[in-house]
């Protein structure tokens, strides 16, 4: 089964922002970006995706994935996260009715093809499936066999709100990739452990040049 993710990207004006309140002063708009620009990249190598949707109202994040290999959808206004995937999710059986689609977060700079295509290998066996975030609370991939919907239930404690849905969810060992979204610099530090994808090196870089304390790990 191949897939099509549908991947989120708030408008970076305002994006982590508690990345940006943190002790550290990271760039959050910067490292929004750079998250995207892995997320996206990490997920067109993985072998189970067929392509990547991007749902976004920023232009300058759609340009740049879009150039990545993208396809950029206009978010609808005032809808909110998950008003944005079911549009994404709408889009893609448009034109492909017997799709396999997937939502991914956008903030998944450590994440390895291999391990995504794990996780979308076991969500192939269950009309739809998610994956909880790192801390367990969230969800990093929901995703829908064909002619199943979606039902997009993200923000907040979304793990407990996909399960009582109905999905399955998905229990893989090994996967931490898939699974590390990042807000926080804890977060980042984490990421950087498992280690992330050339632009989010970039620009972690740059802050520590420029002076930030470094979010790297204690080794």
């Amino acid at each position: 089964m191949l897939w099509t993710l549908v991947v989120p990207v708030k408008p970076l004006a305002g994006a982590k922002s508690r990345l940006v309140a943190g002790a550290a002063r990271l760039p959050g708009p910067a490292l929004a970006l750079a998250f995207a620009l892995d997320t996206v990249g990490a997920a067109l190598a993985c072998g189970a995706v067929r392509d990547v949707a991007v749902v976004t109202a920023d232009p300058l994040a759609g340009a740049h994935l879009a150039a990545l290999g993208a396809r950029v959808l206009p978010e609808p206004p005032g809808g909110g996260l998950n008003a944005a995937l079911a549009h994404g999710a709408r889009e893609v059986r448009r034109v492909r009715p017997d799709a396999a689609v997937a939502t991914l977060n956008a903030d998944l700079p450590a994440l390895r093809p291999i391990e995504l295509g794990r996780v979308l290998e076991f969500a192939g066996g269950f009309p739809r499936a998610f994956l909880a975030d790192a801390a367990g609370i969230g969800t990093t991939l929901l995703a829908a066999a064909p002619g199943r919907e979606l039902s997009p239930a993200f923000e907040g404690a979304s793990r407990a709100r996909h399960r009582a849905s109905g999905a399955r969810e998905i229990t893989l060992a090994g996967v931490d990739s898939v699974r590390r979204d990042v807000d926080t610099e804890q977060d980042l530090r984490a990421a950087l452990a498992l280690g992330v994808g050339p632009r989010t090196a970039a620009v972690a870089g740059r802050a520590r040049t420029a002076g930030a304390p470094s979010p790297a790990r204690a080794d």
